[in-house]
């Protein structure tokens, strides 16, 4: 199991950096100075100010950002399948399509059924340079499912096993098939303090903070840019 955690997090750790190199392309130093064309988004040029403000990078890191994202998303927008097609090539070995389905959902923040350039941006800043706060609360909103506000036991077990499908054989068939729910069980009766069988944001960012392993997790991206 150590040496699967590790493959799965040297994974995690590519498919950042394939993020960021996605979306910056050839970080030509020419290209920094140019001015950021928002033609392919759905905002007009001052909303460069406005995602300044709301994240954090930079005017140029923006422009670079943008640049990238725009040759190889001519349109603006990345849709599922093409998301779904970038993450299942970081895990060749199991079926990454539900677990990309979920992190979509993530991304997706206006729930139109894509991501702009807005979006993904706001996520990434999120995942690379966001507090630890930022980060849990994020993650909170991956396994919130229905956005209702609450995780449930179900929405827990749904993402556990996505992952342990994504990791396929590289977990399998070393795990029995009850493992993923055998996990949540352990984990949702140490987040569910009050036992009424959900899981609040309060209730889940006060047990990752006391996790020193989740605390550990959380510094993944950091180092990525």
């Amino acid at each position: 199991m150590s040496s699967c955690r590790k493959r799965c997090k040297r994974e995690m750790f590519k498919f950042a950096q394939y993020l960021y190199r996605l979306v910056t392309g050839t970080l030509h130093a020419d290209s920094v100075e140019d001015e950021l064309e928002l033609s392919a988004v759905r905002h007009r040029p001052e909303g460069l100010e406005q995602l300044e403000a709301l994240t954090r990078f930079n005017r140029k890191e923006l422009q670079i950002l943008y640049r990238g994202f725009k040759n190889e998303c001519p349109s603006g927008v990345v849709n599922e399948d093409t998301f779904k097609d970038i993450y299942s090539q970081f895990f060749p070995q199991g079926d990454a399509s539900t677990y990309a389905h979920f992190l979509f959902n993530a991304f997706d923040t206006d729930k139109d059924g894509s991501v702009s350039f807005e979006d993904f941006v706001m996520g990434l800043s999120i995942l690379l340079r966001g507090s630890v706060q930022e980060k849990l609360n994020w993650a909170f909103n991956l396994y919130d499912i229905n956005k209702d506000g609450y995780i449930t036991k179900e929405e827990m077990l749904d993402i556990m096993k996505a992952i342990y499908d994504m990791m396929g054989k590289c977990t399998y068939p070393l795990l029995k098939d009850d493992t993923p729910r055998q996990h949540v069980e352990i984990f949702f009766q140490k987040m569910d303090k009050n036992k009424d069988g959900v899981v609040t944001m309060d209730e889940f960012i006060d047990c990752c903070q006391n996790d020193e392993n989740i605390m550990r997790s959380m510094q993944l991206f950091d180092n990525v840019i």
